[in-house]
């Protein structure tokens, strides 16, 4: 039952009235919303309002103590984060996770292991076997997201040394390099200038649109929110209080007093011009 494959018209992932609680502090409380294939959703909110947690529970890295998650159509719940990236999860994270003391390309080499078919016996006939040939074909798909990210001047260079705005780029690419049906992405534009955001923006809109993918990104900058999501979900206290249109979101009275911080007086004009 567990390997059950989605229909067409079913949601490539879907979560169910998911909570989470650390002791006696919740995280998450009955969240739940779908993401169609070939979406690009948004998840916003005010601090702690739950959205690391969420892109957690469904990575793997958090098991929420009530709920479930479905990917493709199967119960995923209980998968480790291994298993969830061999079956086409990827994900990056808010704060950089890259090996710093490796050259750019062997980090983003690194995202392909789950990839790799040959065994430790092949691999010792490296040159009699197909290990090699497995290893440039793996070289050439990592030249082609390099060349897609335009980090091609920094491919041999430690990624430590890096500006913080290419470490990003770096480990989107990683994350990539795993050819994910759904890749999480973590505050992917924290920290950067505006050319670097709209730089990252343009690539995330490509990812989605030309590679296919399909994007669940957190982001606080609501320009860019604005402009490149299709439909977006609003966490506020681990709680779900709007998803929909971009604009419809913005003008929900309940997110612009969560979100925005204005009063009731304020919210209430734009939405009835919502409706």
């Amino acid at each position: 039952m567990g390997e059950r494959t989605a229909t067409p018209q079913e949601p490539l992932l879907t979560v169910e009235d998911v909570s989470l609680a650390f002791g006696g502090v919740r995280a998450l409380t009955d969240v739940g919303f779908a993401v169609e294939r070939g979406e690009l959703f948004a998840i916003i909110g005010p601090n702690g309002a739950g959205k690391t947690s969420m892109l957690n529970c469904i990575s793997g890295r958090y098991r929420p103590q009530k709920g479930r998650i479905r990917f493709q159509g199967r119960d995923i719940t209980h998968l480790s984060p291994n298993d969830r990236a061999n079956i086409g999860i990827g994900r990056t994270f808010q704060n950089l996770a890259l090996f710093g003391h490796m050259s750019v390309l062997d980090n983003i080499m690194v995202g392909r292991h789950h990839l790799l078919r040959n065994n430790v016996v092949t691999g010792a006939l490296y040159w009699l076997g197909g290990a090699r040939r497995e290893e440039l074909a793996h070289r050439r798909e990592v030249e082609e997201i390099i060349d897609f990210l335009e980090i091609q001047h920094v491919r041999k260079a430690t990624a430590g040394t890096l500006s913080y705005g290419l470490r990003k780029r770096v480990e989107l690419a990683r994350a990539v390099a795993l050819k994910p049906d759904l890749i999480l992405l973590d505050e992917p534009m924290a920290g950067m200038n505006l050319e670097e955001k709209e730089d990252m923006a343009r690539f995330i809109v490509d990812l989605n649109e030309e590679w296919g993918m399909t994007v669940v990104m957190i982001e606080h900058d609501m320009g860019v929110v604005m402009d490149i999501s299709h439909r977006v979900m609003v966490l506020d206290f681990g709680r779900r209080i709007a998803l929909g249109l971009p604009a419809e979101v913005m003008a929900h009275p309940q997110v612009r007093r969560a979100y925005l911080g204005v009063t009731d007086d304020e919210a209430a004009p734009a939405a009835e011009t919502a409706q």
